[in-house]
């Protein structure tokens, strides 16, 4: 690292604000909507409106009706970009809640409110990380090799509307891509992809006073249900090193018409968990396979499989040289120093990882364990300057390098 490209570094460090990044924090947590049902456009408005003000170029683009992708851009060269990537969706807020969902409070050095943790406080640490690089960039001299690109998706927690339109486009070459979601400020190189299934057991209905008369669609799918159970106790016996195994996980459950009525149809929607380069096509075929082994059809049932979601996993080579770079960036920003990770959840960075092999981290503040999904969600406030530090640093040392060493 050259002395010029240290002292403009430090210079965009300096110019990083934490009353600042409270303040976006806070004000995107207290934009309500939800999703589903999938209420982003005034968080959208939001993430516009905050980026215009500093001067960053934003660009929407529509994903579905009434519902944008966002990106917006640095200034900087024509060469290989910076991603970082995230959502502007948050999940319904539940029940179980001690301060107001759309609050944001800020108590005893937390943010609290739905989507504080995931991910609106890693939107907003991206925002000011990448306003401080353009000013101090601008003030300085500096002509970045690339431009740092936010890509804030839609439709992240439910259908992946928001990446798939994405991935239709034209995207620029990237430089590799930091997921920004909840880490734990831990460098995450693996992480599991997603996909739902919908599991239709049809039967024949009857009068209860006669049932054998009828096909029961929901003895059927309690049989559906169990066998799940048991495929999810095999998978465990096979885990990725990172990652953990592949999982099953029934979630909604709906059938019949009436107490005295034979069930003609019940339908199962289940999460299936991803491994890394795991392939959903062939999760969907075992799918089909394993319904086949029931027997369902001896007893009158069949059965109808549709995966309406797909999200892929990936795992990304500790010795690659963006992997290095990230993991240098945050340690030298206070990161807590944990090793290189993998990650349970998933998010969006697989369809980089998979699609464009763009080399991908997921490293963002706050926990999607412990705070994720949960009443009373809330994010450190020093998790959220450490993650734009982290993403200062990381930009500046990657736009503005000597001979392409990191």
């Amino acid at each position: 690292m050259t002395a010029q490209v240290s002292s403009w570094e430090q210079h965009a460090l300096d110019l990083l604000d934490e009353a600042e990044l409270i303040a976006l924090t806070q004000a995107l947590v207290r934009v309500p909507g939800e999703n589903p049902p999938g209420e982003e456009t005034a968080r959208v408005d939001a993430v516009v409106a905050a980026c215009r003000e500093r001067g960053l170029s934003v660009q929407r683009t529509t994903a579905a009706e009434g519902r944008d992708n966002v990106s917006v851009t640095t200034d900087g060269g024509d060469g290989p970009r910076l991603l970082l990537l995230g959502h502007t969706d948050v999940v319904p807020v539940g029940d179980g809640w001690t301060v107001e969902p759309f609050g944001g409070l800020l108590r005893d050095g937390r943010i609290f409110g739905r989507g504080s943790t995931d991910m609106l406080g890693g939107l907003a640490a991206c925002v000011v990380a990448m306003d401080a690089l353009q000013r101090a960039a601008a003030a300085d001299g500096v002509q970045l090799s690339g431009r740092v690109e936010l890509v804030a998706t839609v439709d992240e927690e439910e259908g992946g509307i928001g990446i798939r339109r994405f991935m239709e486009g034209e995207p620029p070459a990237y430089l590799g891509c930091v997921t920004a979601e909840p880490t734990d400020l831990q460098t995450i190189v693996a992480a599991r992809g997603d996909c739902y299934l919908e599991i239709t057991v049809h039967g024949l209905a009857a009068h209860a006073g006669r049932p054998t008369d009828g096909r029961n669609a929901i003895y059927g799918a309690a049989r559906v249900i169990e066998s799940l159970r048991a495929w999810n106790d095999e998978l465990a016996e096979r885990p990725h090193p990172l990652v953990g195994p592949a999982t099953w996980s029934v979630g909604i459950v709906s059938g019949g018409q009436g107490t005295a009525i034979v069930p003609a149809s019940c339908r199962v929607q289940a999460d299936r968990r991803l491994l890394p380069g795991e392939d959903q096509e062939t999760v969907l075929a075992d799918v089909v396979a394993r319904l086949a082994g029931l027997g369902l059809e001896q007893d009158g049932l069949r059965t109808e499989v549709v995966m309406p979601m797909s999200m892929p996993g990936f795992e990304t080579a500790v010795d690659t040289e963006f992997v290095r770079c990230v993991d240098r960036a945050l340690g030298d920003s206070g990161g807590p120093g944990l090793p290189l990770g993998g990650w349970t959840a998933a998010c969006d960075g697989g369809y980089l990882s998979r699609d464009l092999g763009v080399p991908t981290v997921v490293l963002g503040p706050g926990s999607v364990n412990d705070q994720a999904h949960r009443p009373d969600e809330s994010v450190p406030v020093a998790d959220l300057m450490t993650a734009a530090r982290t993403y200062v640093r990381l930009a500046a040392r990657l736009l503005t390098l000597q001979d392409g060493q990191l």
